[in-house]
């Protein structure tokens, strides 16, 4: 096994663990007869979210990943959110695309900057160059573990009043935000995004409807869909518990560009189909962990 395949298999294990929708939709689709077993489904991407701050963010996380040949893509901007991304193409096929989002924690108000400084300030060199990046035992470890102390409760409520993203992070870390099944991929009647859908709310799984539960981009290429965070109890500092959202699983579909129409569907690779991602379509996927969408019965 490859030091990338023993850091996304950690990756990938601990957050199963902890996001039972993985569990409950891989059974779904072998109980339906989609797939044969979980080694069915290719990943599309995974999504972790960062801190814009000192020693932290995306220019830290992504030297993991650019060690074991991912290639910087394209840059993405969300005013609103007053987040900055960038998605990451992989070494080969086999391998997941990754999306690095990151706070621009100055443009947040003062009290908020201070709270997330209050923690992240512990931190005082990029943890990263201390890692031997050839250690996958060590890089996993890494990347499940606390980079600073427990929040407090008021802090966590605080930062989720003014940036919900932020409030995830600073309880989270580095934790998996999501995976990604692509769809287009599996057998006919549930290859699109909409087929699929269908299939997931008919197994009683509840989908981000925010702009739509399916996002498509304004090429028709790339069409995206999520479920809604469940809710797990976190545990503050000073043994305050609390139900936040926790992680949750991500479809996408990716179509054909029109050049390579004329291709039998058996002949269709990766690089036939629509490439990188959409700011609209991630806008609206963010919110799986907000309260608009976790709130709603």
């Amino acid at each position: 096994m490859t030091t990338l395949e023993t850091v996304l298999n950690g990756l990938m294990s601990r957050y199963q663990e902890r996001v039972p929708d993985v569990g409950a939709i891989i059974k779904a689709m072998i109980a339906e007869g989609i797939i044969a077993n979980a080694n069915d489904i290719e990943n599309d991407h995974i999504a972790f979210r960062t801190l814009g701050v000192p020693h932290l963010g995306i220019q830290s996380l992504e030297k993991i990943f650019l060690h074991y040949g991912y290639r910087k893509m394209d840059f993405y901007n969300f005013p609103a959110k007053k987040l900055d991304a960038y998605w990451y193409a992989p070494p080969s096929d086999q391998y997941p695309r990754i999306f690095i989002s990151e706070l621009r924690v100055n443009d947040l108000s003062p009290q908020a900057q201070l709270t997330i400084h209050k923690y992240t300030d512990e931190v005082t060199s990029d943890p990263v160059d201390a890692l031997n990046l050839d250690d996958g035992a060590a890089v996993d470890h890494f990347l499940h573990s606390g980079l600073w102390r427990t929040p407090t409760l008021s802090d966590y409520k605080l930062l989720a009043e003014e940036s919900e993203y932020a409030a995830w992070v600073i309880y989270n870390r580095y934790y998996l935000n999501h995976f990604t099944v692509s769809v287009h991929n599996l057998p006919a009647g549930y290859n699109t995004i909409a087929d699929f859908n269908r299939f997931l709310e008919k197994e009683g799984f509840r989908l981000n409807d925010s702009g739509g539960k399916i996002k498509t981009s304004p090429d028709q290429g790339l069409l995206q869909s999520s479920t809604v965070a469940r809710m797990i109890e976190a545990d503050f500092a000073g043994d305050e518990k609390q139900e936040i959202a926790g992680s949750y699983v991500e479809f996408a579909e990716r179509r054909v560009l029109p050049q390579f129409a004329h291709l039998a569907p058996a002949d269709i690779r990766r690089e036939h189909r629509r490439e990188g991602f959409e700011a609209n379509n991630a806008d609206k996927i963010f919110e799986s962990t907000y309260a608009s969408q976790t709130g709603k019965q």
